[in-house]
């Protein structure tokens, strides 16, 4: 049997247990994607990365992102989970402050940087993507789905991860939601989505600007905790329905009160790139024996 390092890393949060725990398995290049499809059922958390060399000119490493049923080409919480786990284990290095990621979706720069309280925030550029609003029906099936409708069109956001985002009235809203997760399952899986996103503003005055949730019950996941990738898709929704200047171009967002979690985002928007940061912390550190 081998002996693969591995880690269990809670992202988006800097306090153990608040965030979204990530599983890496570090030196996987020997493993199949049948085995590595076998160990992410195993730990059945909302996905498990396997990292490998790298094969594409200036990545630092390259990785496999599996949830519990099936890979994804790209997903934001194990994009900076991954990175912490490696820096962290000095397997790489940040150089002037990045490092890049090879995954499916290509190669995604990360930043690196310590904020004045020692802690480290990494942050991702949302790999290139397409937004498209969904026709009267679908955004109507949505909308029966989520049991509210929606206060402006969905959109679905395809940035490797294809995420339905439906903006509601407000933050209270998105905390009542209660989806009906089998024919959100049933939807997702003959179309190929990852799942639906809802977010909503908080009042003024909030730590947060917005509150999201993620469903992605097609891929095993009925609610992700707390979603990297989900969140660049809603603000890449912001920007391309023209809300910066309600919502802001650099906010917080808060995910996971829903189920017992508080995970913490910052959500900053350019003309030319939407990037996803947080912190992480090392719950669980030794080796994964297969």
């Amino acid at each position: 049997m081998a002996r693969h390092p591995f880690k269990t890393v809670d992202v988006f949060t800097a306090i153990p247990f608040q965030g979204n725990p990530l599983a890496v398995v570090f030196d996987a290049d020997r493993l199949s994607t049948a085995q590595m499809q076998r160990i992410a059922n195993w730990t059945n958390l909302s996905e498990t990365t396997f990292v490998l060399r790298p094969t594409q000119a200036g990545a630092d490493y390259r990785v496999r992102i599996f949830t519990p049923g099936a890979e994804l080409p790209f997903a934001g919480h194990p994009t900076i989970g991954t990175a912490h786990a490696l820096l962290e284990a000095g397997a790489i290095a940040a150089r002037d402050g990045r490092i890049n990621q090879e995954c499916a979706a290509g190669l995604v720069r990360l930043d690196v940087r310590h904020a004045d309280d020692g802690a480290r925030w990494l942050s991702f550029e949302l790999p290139p993507h397409t937004i498209t609003p969904l026709d009267a029906a679908a955004a109507a099936e949505v909308a029966q789905i989520l049991g509210t409708p929606p206060v402006a069109p969905p959109c679905l956001v395809d940035a490797g991860a294809r995420w339905v985002v439906a903006q509601l009235p407000d933050a209270r809203a998105v905390l009542a939601a209660a989806p009906d997760l089998q024919r959100m399952k049933a939807r997702d899986s003959v179309r190929g989505h990852t799942g639906v996103l809802v977010f909503g503003p908080h009042p003024d005055g909030s730590a947060a600007r917005i509150e999201v949730r993620a469903f992605a019950p097609a891929h095993g996941v009925d609610e992700d905790p707390v979603c990297g990738s989900g969140n660049g898709a809603v603000a890449a929704y912001l920007r391309h329905t023209g809300q910066l200047e309600a919502f802001g171009r650099d906010f917080l967002s808060s995910q996971g009160a829903a189920v017992g979690r508080a995970g913490i985002l910052r959500l900053t928007i350019g003309a030319d790139a939407v990037k996803v940061g947080g912190n992480a912390v090392t719950c669980v550190d030794g080796h994964l024996t297969f």
